[in-house]
């Protein structure tokens, strides 16, 4: 059991480098009495922590709005946090260490994506809860992929969702749609806390709970915090979540798990015409079906669609004994 000077701590590996001021924009209506003094006044126990050694070398002197949240100061929600902080290490010990090792594979080009879009470093995490990083993620609610993406949200952000090909399992597609998805509910919600919480539980959702619960209260991340009772449940903790799923994933030798070998998705391009079995590229390639599939992951019949021109991915070498393969008029199996 850990002691709150030690949760103190956890947060301030976070947040002490990174401190920022308070983003807020405001919403339409009335806020009822009972959210009013907590959703328009900072608390006096919010100030920020000093710097501790403990900071976790991978989120030091990151300028990152996310992590500048003055919530992250707040004791309730610390408390939250370290809860979880307890969840990713004790009751998920099986499996984080896959989730750990998957990310290697893409963190290079999501942090490139996320830098792009001008979204917060931080979110390089939300994989971690969202899927575990796994391509193949589907979860009760039929989202799919590394950012758990839903068709008909995929499908509004130009996502191609059909029987042969599932544009969510593609690690570069999915990753730029959700990119998007997070720049558009940021300057919609005015807080990444209920952007977040509109990632979770759709926007619509979100909508309906603020109108409902919280008009004219000033759009902030104190704002989840105050309608965290009246949201559903893995939304209210969807951010503690995240946070405490940083905190171990950032340094993972100081929670008990071991700081796993790089193994980035490298791959050759090769464009292809008709339909064209994982079985067929394997021994065009002379690689290992397993990579294939690994490489290719939105082919979900695991073979390319009919009548269409596509890429797909060979390991890194092999791209040209594909190409030779074909124009040698072999078909490989079909």
């Amino acid at each position: 059991m850990r002691s709150p000077e030690l949760v103190l701590i956890l947060i301030a590996c976070l947040v002490a480098a990174i401190t920022g001021g308070l983003v807020s924009a405001h919403a339409t209506g009335i806020v009822p009495s009972s959210l009013s003094a907590a959703v328009t006044q900072q608390r006096p126990d919010m100030a920020a922590p000093g710097d501790h050694p403990l900071l976790p070398p991978s989120l030091a002197g990151r300028d990152d709005d996310l992590l500048a949240s003055p919530m992250l100061r707040d004791p309730e929600f610390r408390a939250e946090v370290e809860r979880w902080v307890r969840f990713w290490e004790t009751e998920r010990t099986e499996w984080f260490p896959g989730y750990l090792a998957r990310m290697t594979w893409f963190e290079g080009m999501v942090d490139t994506t996320l830098a792009a879009h001008g979204l917060p470093w931080s979110l390089r995490y939300l994989p971690v809860i969202e899927s575990g990083y796994s391509t193949s993620a589907v979860s009760s609610a039929k989202a799919v992929g590394l950012w758990q993406l839903m068709a008909s949200t995929a499908e509004d952000l130009g996502v191609e969702v059909t029987h042969f090909v599932d544009d969510r399992r593609d690690p570069f597609e999915s990753t730029a749609a959700a990119a998007d998805f997070l720049v558009a509910l940021r300057a919609e919600f005015g807080s990444w806390f209920l952007a977040l919480a509109a990632y979770n539980a759709g926007p619509d959702r979100i909508r309906g709970i603020l109108r409902r619960h919280a008009r004219n209260a000033p759009l902030s991340d104190s704002l989840y915090w105050a309608i965290r009772d009246v949201l559903p449940r893995e939304t209210r903790e969807f951010v503690p979540n995240l946070i405490g799923a940083m905190i171990v994933a950032s340094d993972p030798e100081a929670h008990g798990y071991d700081v796993p070998e790089p193994r980035p998705f490298d791959f050759d391009r090769v464009p292809v015409r008709g339909a064209f079995t994982f079985e067929g590229l394997a021994q065009a390639a002379g690689a290992n079906l397993e990579e294939i599939a690994r490489l290719n992951p939105e082919y979900i019949r695991s073979v390319t669609p009919d009548r269409r021109r596509v890429e797909v991915r060979v390991p890194v070498g092999l791209g040209q004994a594909v190409r030779d393969y074909y124009a040698s008029g072999a078909r490989g199996t079909r």
